[in-house]
């Protein structure tokens, strides 16, 4: 192309506009957070969100559009959980000797995480499709759609909940460990992996080295005990 000006006119036309946009906003958010030295409310996550949407907004773009550009990124999300398991193999050594306390954490909080939303659904008088789409919202994205989508939820509605979900994390993690007087990193980050998957894990790994492993760890392993308890739960009370 003899000039940038030919770029965007190909681009424009093209679905790749949307998947180059989504990657720029994301690169300017990751400056964003480096600039406010990774501050818990600068988080990309949340900032590529709110500039994508105000932008299809602006310029009223379908949300159906914009994902016929930017589906390759939701592609992705499978082999990314699928490689969460790295860091459990590289680490095992490390890991087998919290082995027992990792187990009970792990039971505790994925039943937790996913009884609660069931009790407070059913209070609250949510129907079943709703219900389904909230119950695996502290999986990671690709594993928590595939199950919603599995029991006849509104996998759309699962990933908007899974980004609220781990951003939350990411914002209260820090003060409420604090507060909690809970100084090993190793507690820390498994706690935050385990309820706000990746970007809880982000998050940890800002905080330190062995708080990002050990979250990444929780992740991988919520994602395999969501699988099991929500469809399980599912049947026994819906």
């Amino acid at each position: 192309m003899k000039h940038p000006l030919e770029l965007w006119v190909y681009l424009s036309t093209s679905p790749l506009l949307w998947l180059t946009l989504t990657l720029l906003v994301w690169i300017f958010a990751t400056g964003v957070s480096a600039r406010l030295k990774r501050h818990p409310l600068a988080n990309p996550v949340l900032i590529s969100i709110a500039l994508l949407a105000c932008t299809l907004l602006i310029f009223g773009v379908p949300y159906e559009r914009y994902f016929e550009g930017a589906q390759f990124i939701h592609f992705l999300l499978g082999p990314a959980t699928v490689a969460i398991a790295v860091p459990l193999y590289r680490q095992w050594r490390q890991v087998r000797k919290a082995l027992l306390p990792m187990i009970a954490a792990l039971v505790v909080g994925s039943f937790s995480a996913v009884a609660s939303i069931m009790l407070i659904g059913t209070w609250a008088g949510l129907s079943r499709d709703m219900l389904i789409a909230f119950l695996p919202k502290s999986a990671t994205a690709g594993v928590a759609m595939a199950i919603s989508s599995s029991l006849g939820g509104n996998p759309s509605l699962t990933a908007v909940l899974v980004v609220l979900t781990g951003i939350t994390g990411a914002l209260v993690v820090t003060p409420f460990m604090n507060a909690m007087r809970i100084k090993d990193y190793a507690a820390r980050g498994f706690a935050v992996g385990l309820t706000s998957h990746g970007i809880g894990t982000a998050r940890a790994f800002d905080v330190d080295e062995t708080a990002g492993l050990f979250a990444g760890i929780a992740m991988a392993l919520n994602a395999i005990a969501t699988s099991l308890v929500v469809p399980l739960l599912v049947r026994l009370m819906l």
